[in-house]
């Protein structure tokens, strides 16, 4: 017998084994009415009026739903709800300048749009502008737009292996890309993480992570079949999900490693025990995390540190990292420096390092291809491997250890270096906040290694500590030669930092980023 895996499973699940628990825990005080606290059997309710409110305005199945919204109840609802009816979703980074939302809307297809009223007079123009036919802010207008009096049309045809969301890239790039996560991505990712993670109906999550990011990493869907309570934060704040987890008795959040370097930085002024301590387990993505970082979360949250790699293209699950028990009597340092590598292949994964030092991979979670864009799909899947672009190694554990994007790795005096391993000799001076390491152009040694350091709050510190602080810690031609000091560092939405950005300055007017 074969079944098509749809994502429809998880919310069914949700709401015949775990109806009258409380399900959803919105946000309150929020532009758009909140949802409040909502049983999944709720939940489900609302997913069939939004569905026959779609089949109402002549919305059918292939059909493509952009939503533009913080994180929200309802934008939740649009996750769980409308790729089980054979649509699309298309979650939009809300981040992102009216042109850009503009773009994707307009490259996905769309013809609904779902905007947050908090974003709606800054994405009017956008909005009036796409060709999407319908449009609606996810407040008052989205509640007439469900229909509680009438049945929704049934899938025809579930196919797993049918498109059931597009997700754009974060744009470190030029144009974002719209990755087609398929049903059987998502079912995979979704199943897969919540075993490695040991997710039950006794946890709690918090959505510390954007949903629009790859779906929320698939953890709404995780979290809906297993039964776990789904608590939604709007806009992150270290003290504030603090606050939550002590209310709300969070056991398990996700994010990247600046949002839990916010926690951390509240976490000194809390007033008692910092909530959560031996209860918490956390799920890092995104940017490689300093040991440092690893070291302090266990130390001074009490928190457990689990770390992933992955990427959009791949729903994201990869490999995972968690604190095995044979790191039990390690010390603290070594536990730490451990878990910061990527991980080993979760279940189903297969990986390799090609000749150029690129990591592929194989796995049911990689993308069926880039929407509208065959060069591209062709291009990343070339020879049946997923090209992940960045430049990693392989130990004799399985144990992946990202060195940089591949484009990043910097090359001088014929040396390669990896900005990663530098940026964590660097983050280890006390005074660091963030760094991040660059390769800048170099008449004697083609690519100069430089820091660009953010001082913490209240700390003093100069270029030549910076530079001593590292010798002896890494090996001398890895040590920047030049140290500057920002503000601040450009990032995307979703904590990464974008180097290419940073190295604009140095670069420009070349059109090269490397010698």
């Amino acid at each position: 017998m074969r079944v098509p895996l749809t994502t429809r499973d998880f919310l069914d699940r949700a709401e015949l084994v775990y109806g009258d628990r409380v399900g959803v825990v919105d946000e309150p005080q929020q532009p758009a009415p909140s949802l409040g606290e909502v049983s999944y059997r709720e939940v489900a309710r609302r997913g069939r009026a939004l569905q026959a409110g779609l089949d109402a305005l002549g919305v059918g199945e292939g059909e493509r739903v952009a939503v533009v919204s913080h994180n929200a109840g309802r934008l939740l609802e649009c996750l769980l709800a409308l790729p089980s009816s054979g649509r699309v979703v298309v979650p939009v980074n809300f981040r992102l300048q009216p042109e850009e939302v503009g773009y994707i809307v307009g490259h996905s297809g769309a013809r609904v749009l779902l905007v947050d009223p908090e974003l709606e007079a800054s994405l009017k123009g956008c909005v009036d502008g796409t060709e999407a036919e319908h449009r609606f802010t996810t407040g008052e207008e989205y509640e007439q737009l469900l229909r509680f009096d009438a049945e929704p049309a049934p899938w025809s045809t579930p196919d797993e292996d049918a498109t059931a969301t597009i997700n754009y890239t974060s744009g470190t790039t030029a144009r974002p890309k719209g990755v087609q996560m398929t049903h059987r991505n998502i079912w995979v990712n979704a199943v897969t993480f919540g075993m490695h993670m040991q997710v039950s109906d006794r946890d709690v999550y918090l959505h510390t992570l954007p949903m629009f990011h790859c779906n929320g990493w698939g953890l709404p869907y995780t979290m809906a079949g297993l039964g776990a309570r789904q608590v939604v934060i709007r806009k992150i704040d270290g003290a504030e999900i603090l606050r939550r987890v002590d209310r709300h008795g969070v056991t398990v959040m996700a994010g990247a490693p600046a949002v839990w370097n916010a926690v951390l930085d509240a976490a000194a002024e809390w007033d008692g025990e910092v909530p959560g301590r031996d209860r918490v387990r956390i799920i890092v993505a995104g940017a490689p995390p300093p040991s440092k970082t690893i070291a302090r979360v266990e130390a001074e949250l009490g928190w457990e540190f689990n770390q992933i790699y992955g990427l959009t293209e791949t729903a994201p699950l990869l490999t995972i990292n968690r604190p095995r028990a044979e790191y039990d009597d390690l010390d603290r340092e070594e536990r730490a420096r451990r878990l910061s590598r990527a991980g080993v292949p979760s279940l189903g994964t297969r990986m390799q390092v090609g000749e150029s030092g690129e990591v592929l991979v194989q796995s049911n979670t990689v993308l069926a291809g880039y929407w509208d864009n065959p060069d591209a799909s062709a291009e990343a899947l070339d020879g049946g491997w997923f090209h992940t672009g960045d430049g990693g190694s392989i130990d004799g554990g399985g144990y992946l250890t990202i060195s940089d994007r591949k484009k990043d790795v910097i090359i001088t005096g014929g040396e390669n270096v990896s900005s990663i391993e530098v940026e964590d000799a660097v983050f280890s001076h006390p005074a660091v906040a963030e760094v991040a390491v660059i390769g800048i152009p170099d008449d004697k040694w083609g690519e100069m290694v430089t820091a660009l350091v953010v001082v913490a709050e209240g700390e003093q510190v100069t270029a030549e500590e910076i530079i001593a602080h590292c010798r002896g810690r890494i090996a001398g031609y890895k040590i920047p030669k030049r140290v500057e000091f920002r503000d601040e560092l450009a990032r995307t939405a979703t904590g990464k930092i974008q180097k290419f950005k940073l190295r604009e300055a140095f670069w420009s007017p070349s059109d090269r980023q490397v010698n």
